[in-house]
């Protein structure tokens, strides 16, 4: 146990609890309860819009599984992670202003919230929590596996007890602070993420002799390495393409970047953080996965992807310098936990209990309810994540597909298409989640069809089954 490496994780962990405890004395100060705790009161500024966006998608995926799979396959994922440069800009371009307007004036809370209001249909707001609560509990064990691993590359303990105690870090801030301490605690690991990667990437330079030295190392023991086709040849331009659609277009679709949509305070909030959320990302993205491949040469022969971050940390840094750069993949991990965890919470508290079952519940009880749900969620992921899979980038990205394929559609056409309607919103939603799980299953089997990434066809599918069902069933086209 490296006690160097781990103070500074132990001080940013401190630091993080400290802010959760100060964003729990600040609830309902502002307002309600449900917008404190879902939306941190709709206050967030341009720079920690950016930043929650930023450390929301830059998750274990970014800094353990991606860098773990750029070790394997080489430059070729290197090129394919950067079709992800986009993500905040395009979010906030599509749903941006327009989305923010119609969730006030709807008074939602939720994206579940807004979808109720905008096809007056139940059935649409239960299956949307349905399939929020299924593929995001598949990205929330991805992400709790990232820090159980991160941990216990650092600690020497074992895996279990690794994960126990990332699974009671998370679980202590997010319970008590809610939205606002995931945005604030957002804000200051998205700083740390930056300055984490930076550094490493110098490290692993320096421990590589360099740039050109590393190239030739890559080149002499693999040539694909270093082209866009990965070391192995699979990556096919049909393939690297259609990857844009899961990591660039169809993040419109994800719930856990929607919510921040509605949580900024002004245009100009929503302005900065387009152009602040775009360079970092773009900044993270590429280096962390150069990191990644530069290691290979350093430290060859690591065989759990996962662990290539921290092992190449303790190998080319100090101590305590490789501490605070882990408080990167940490903070990464934690910030994306956090949101994801809030997503499930209200989707059972809010868009379930508080809309079906008892609509007129004490605030009193609504508060107690969301504590209660936010920790017994935590405590079932834990128990689902106690069997990791080989590299949790891939059950990241299933999720990530899932929602994508359910939500795009009746979220973008509802937002600017006056006559999508309740039948389009579910025949797209059902043929979305079908398609996507059958395609997924098929490709296991058989191979990608088509040659294309397993979203592909299902984005397709449901647009065709949201424009046939709003079409086939006349109505009133609706008044925005």
């Amino acid at each position: 146990m490296n006690i160097g490496v781990l103070i500074p994780l132990i001080l940013f962990l401190i630091a993080i609890f400290a802010i959760g405890f100060i964003a729990s004395k600040q609830m309902g100060s502002g307002g309600s309860f449900l917008q404190d705790y879902f939306l941190g009161g709709r206050e967030l500024g341009g720079f920690v819009l950016a930043m929650t966006m930023v450390a929301t998608y830059g998750s274990a995926s970014s800094f353990l599984g991606g860098p773990g799979t750029a070790y394997t396959v080489g430059f070729g994922w290197a090129l394919l992670a950067m079709t992800q440069v986009v993500t905040g800009y395009f979010v906030l371009l599509v749903l941006g202003k327009k989305f923010a307007i119609l969730s006030r004036r709807y008074d939602a809370v939720t994206m579940i919230d807004f979808l109720k209001a905008r096809y007056n249909s139940p059935a649409v707001a239960i299956l949307s929590a349905i399939a929020i609560i299924v593929f995001l509990f598949s990205a929330m064990t991805a992400q709790w596996v990232g820090g159980g691993r991160l941990i216990e590359s650092l600690t020497g303990l074992s895996y279990t007890s690794a994960l126990f105690i990332f699974a009671i870090s998370v679980l202590v801030y997010v319970t008590i602070g809610g939205f606002r301490a995931v945005a604030l605690t957002d804000a200051v690991q998205g700083a740390i993420m930056i300055v984490g990667t930076l550094i490493l990437l110098i490290g692993v330079i320096i421990a590589g002799g360099g740039i050109p030295a590393i190239m030739q190392d890559l080149l002499n023991e693999n040539p694909r390495l270093v082209t866009p086709f990965g070391a192995d040849g699979s990556l096919t331009a049909a393939y690297v393409s259609s990857f844009w659609i899961l990591v660039g277009v169809g993040v419109v679709g994800l719930p856990q970047m929607v919510i921040r949509t509605m949580s900024y305070k002004s245009s100009r909030a929503m302005h900065r953080a387009l152009a602040i959320g775009t360079i970092v990302t773009g900044f993270i993205m590429l280096n962390m996965h150069l990191i990644g491949i530069f290691a290979r040469p350093v430290l060859p022969g690591i065989e759990v992807g996962d662990k290539v971050i921290p092992l190449i940390a303790l190998e080319v840094l100090p101590p305590w310098l490789a501490g605070i750069v882990l408080a990167a993949p940490m903070a990464a991990i934690m910030s994306t936990v956090d949101s994801l965890l809030l997503l499930v919470s209200s989707a059972i508290v809010k868009d379930v209990y508080l809309n079906f079952i008892k609509p007129d519940a004490p605030e009193k009880r609504v508060k107690m309810l969301s504590f209660g749900i936010t920790g017994v969620l935590g405590i079932i992921v834990f128990l689902l994540a106690l069997q990791p899979p080989d590299l949790l980038i891939f059950l990241n990205l299933f999720a990530f597909g899932g929602l994508e394929a359910a939500f795009i559609w009746p979220i973008v056409l509802g937002l600017y298409w006056k006559h999508g309607n309740k039948y389009g919103a579910l025949l797209s939603m059902l043929t979305g989640i079908g398609s996507y799980i059958a395609i997924h299953f098929y490709n296991q089997e058989y191979g990608n069809l088509l040659g294309v990434h397993t979203v592909t066809l299902p984005v397709v599918l449901s647009l065709l089954a949201y424009l046939i069902g709003s079409l086939a069933v006349k109505r009133e086209p609706f008044q925005f």
